[in-house]
């Protein structure tokens, strides 16, 4: 129970140190992430791993390659229209975190939490021209990360404009990753 006490205690002392940057509206330092990263990784040994929206720089990209070396890395292309019609059409329940979406995903009455029938907000950064900028700035993040991964030749490009495109595309690749149930026992 100790090491379960020891765990959870560095996890709020992380989490603290990552409230007082993204409070100031910084990025969390690539050290700060690294070393996080690495911890929880430490506790999957052996078992295989999905890192979504990491590494985010060059810089965390070299770092986690060289202490936790990657089988590959997924890179899933979708236009930039795509996106942001997606995200314009994206509408929360804010005491919740219950997403909706106009178009996919529709709350039963409009504007309306379908459980509390609370009125739904869409937050500004989920405008179309916000949405927009961030896509440039990730876009101009993103690319020398890619470049290292290309370099390294795990790179995988998947394109689409749907998760129903996508995904049956992500999954046949990465099965030959995945361990079968039977050889679990």
């Amino acid at each position: 129970m100790h090491l379960i006490d020891e765990m959870n205690s560095a996890r709020k002392d992380f989490g603290l140190k990552v409230k007082q940057y993204v409070n100031k509206g910084h990025l969390v330092p690539d050290e700060l992430m690294i070393s996080l990263i690495k911890s929880e990784l430490g506790l999957l040994k052996n078992n295989n791993w999905l890192l979504d929206g990491f590494p985010r720089t060059r810089e965390q990209a070299e770092e986690l390659y060289t202490k936790e070396p990657i089988d590959v890395a997924l890179n899933l292309i979708v236009p930039f229209e795509i996106i942001i019609e997606r995200v314009k059409g994206r509408w929360i329940h804010e005491p919740s975190g219950r997403i909706y979406n106009t178009e996919y995903s529709p709350p039963k009455i409009t504007g309306k939490d379908d459980v509390t029938g609370e009125e739904l907000i869409q937050r500004p950064d989920d405008q179309p021209e916000a949405v927009r900028k961030r896509l440039e700035v990730y876009s101009d993040s993103i690319n020398p990360v890619l470049d290292f991964y290309r370099k390294k030749g795990i790179l995988q490009d998947f394109k689409g404009n749907t998760s129903d495109e996508i995904w049956p595309l992500v999954y046949n690749f990465l099965k030959k990753y995945m361990v079968p149930k039977a050889e679990l026992h």
